[in-house]
């Protein structure tokens, strides 16, 4: 599956649950580890969990794969790798903290909004 797909796929099952803030960053020539970083804020450990288990659920229905998801546990902050995209999913105070966008934000994708 191509990056700007699977990006499509990511960004509608974000949007699907209500996720806050939603910023893509194009990381091709800043890393070589994947091409996108998305980043996305819930309001709650319970909607953190809910927009990452809806994306790996979107990503799968679609024939993509995910290699890995991380920190639902807590819900402070869930981390879904499908590869080619990153996808982090923050409460507003942790992303804030760790401010994600300073780190990936040289490239930023402007988005057409699902409608």
């Amino acid at each position: 599956m191509d990056t700007t797909k699977l990006q499509r796929i990511v960004v509608d099952a974000l949007e699907d649950i209500k996720a806050q803030d939603i910023k893509v960053f194009n990381t091709v020539g800043r890393t070589d580890l994947f091409e996108r970083v998305i980043v996305a804020s819930g309001t709650s450990n319970r909607q953190t969990r809910a927009l990452a288990s809806n994306v790996r659920e979107k990503v799968k229905e679609k024939g993509g794969h995910v290699l890995s998801v991380e920190g639902e546990d807590t819900g402070e902050w869930v981390l879904v790798d499908l590869g080619l995209i990153v996808v982090h999913i923050m409460q507003p105070a942790i992303r804030s903290y760790y401010n994600l966008e300073e780190l990936w934000g040289g490239k930023p994708v402007r988005l057409k909004m699902s409608g």
